[in-house]
């Protein structure tokens, strides 16, 4: 009998750095898309609904997106050269503890930011490191 059939979920084990270094791949990936939306903001022309302050606020949001992720990335792939491929991870485990605070976000109250290092309501462009 598979642990599926007695009531139990599967487990997959994979080593960290492997899975760490999918993550760096994946926050690259993010900067990337991010990148691309900055040239359409900043070459609307005629009607636009932001002003010409607002939009500087918003493309130095992306800017600062961009920066905040290609760091973080640096960071995990830093670490992750240390860490001995033996150390195994419950990726079933990890995902389904990412799908519960993601739940939780969402059925939580949208005043709270649990988590995150600046409010929405903050400067664009306001560093803060991580």
């Amino acid at each position: 009998m598979t642990a599926e059939r007695q009531g139990h979920s599967a487990h997959f084990e994979e080593a960290l750095p492997d899975v760490l270094m999918r993550i760096v791949s994946e926050l690259h990936d993010v900067a990337y898309l991010i990148e691309r939306i900055e040239p359409q903001l900043s070459d609307t022309r005629g009607e636009t609904h932001l002003t010409e302050a607002d939009r500087m606020m918003v493309l130095q949001g992306i800017d600062l997106a961009v920066q905040k992720t290609r760091g973080l990335a640096e960071f995990i792939d830093t670490v992750t050269s240390t860490i001995p491929a033996e150390w195994l991870v419950d990726v079933t485990t990890a995902v389904s503890l990412i799908k519960l605070a993601d739940m939780q976000r969402s059925l939580g109250h949208g005043s709270l930011r649990r988590g995150h290092s600046q409010p929405i309501d903050d400067s664009a462009g306001a560093f803060e490191a991580f």
